[in-house]
């Protein structure tokens, strides 16, 4: 399998003035096309400084980071932001979805600002719905969605565009037990009928042991990676 994300001897170091601190030390970690990697750790271990990291949205003080094979040191800040508008999809744990667009051109507007036509965007965007089953709701403005669904709708625009990978940080955070796990349900099927690469922060064991792989962070390092069986869903039911 291809290497989609590679952090090398990865460091950040946030200097306050008065205090450096060390939120990662030299993490390596490579992750495969089609993987579902889970990152755990207690709070402040650099479980989301790492993801940040690594997407370009914070700059690293050492080490290197390679999307797709691309060093992100040794490009501009203009080949950055197209490198996270074209191959990086991503879930927050605050969905943010535009209020005043409905549920499709919320999906539809960066396949807009990436060049597509506005009939090409809401063919995918509804395309995109569908996978989450929420393609009935796709005229609805997020205030007339649940959590769950505006969640789905924020995974829809993740993977609209076909990233190499997503990035979501606690995405069912903000959710409650039942509609966790029904999101989480529907990101493994994403991972697995669509071999959609995912990194997913989360606190949450649970959550964390429906991936295939699951890294651990203590203290800005890496203490284990731990390869998991692929749960049946024959053996579930």
């Amino acid at each position: 399998m291809a290497t989609v994300l590679q952090a090398q001897q990865l460091w950040k170091v946030y200097d306050t003035g008065s205090v450096k601190v060390k939120a990662l030390k030299g993490v390596d970690l490579e992750i495969s096309q089609g993987e579902m990697v889970a990152i755990m750790g207690p709070s402040g271990c650099g479980k989301t400084t790492f993801l940040n990291c690594v997407s370009s949205l914070d700059e690293f003080s050492a080490g290197e980071v390679l999307v797709d094979g691309q060093p992100l040191s040794e490009m501009s800040d203009r080949e950055r932001t197209n490198m996270r508008k074209n191959r990086l999809g991503f879930v927050f744990q605050s969905f943010n979805l535009i209020p005043v667009l409905s549920a499709v051109e919320n999906v539809e507007l960066p396949l807009i600002l990436k060049g597509k036509s506005s009939s090409d965007a809401r063919i995918i965007a509804l395309d995109a719905l569908d996978a989450v089953s929420l393609k009935e709701w796709a005229g609805h403005l997020p205030a007339e969605l649940s959590g769950g669904q505006q969640q789905r709708v924020t995974i829809a625009r993740a993977f609209a565009h076909q990233p190499a990978l997503i990035l979501a940080d606690e995405p069912t955070g903000n959710l409650d037990t039942t509609t966790s796990e029904s999101v989480m349900k529907l990101l493994v099927n994403l991972n697995r009928e669509k071999g959609i690469t995912f990194v997913i922060v989360t606190h949450e064991e649970d959550i964390a042991r429906q991936c295939t792989r699951l890294v651990t962070i203590q203290d800005g390092l890496i203490t284990s990676d731990e390869q998991l069986a692929k749960i049946d869903d024959s053996e579930e039911e």
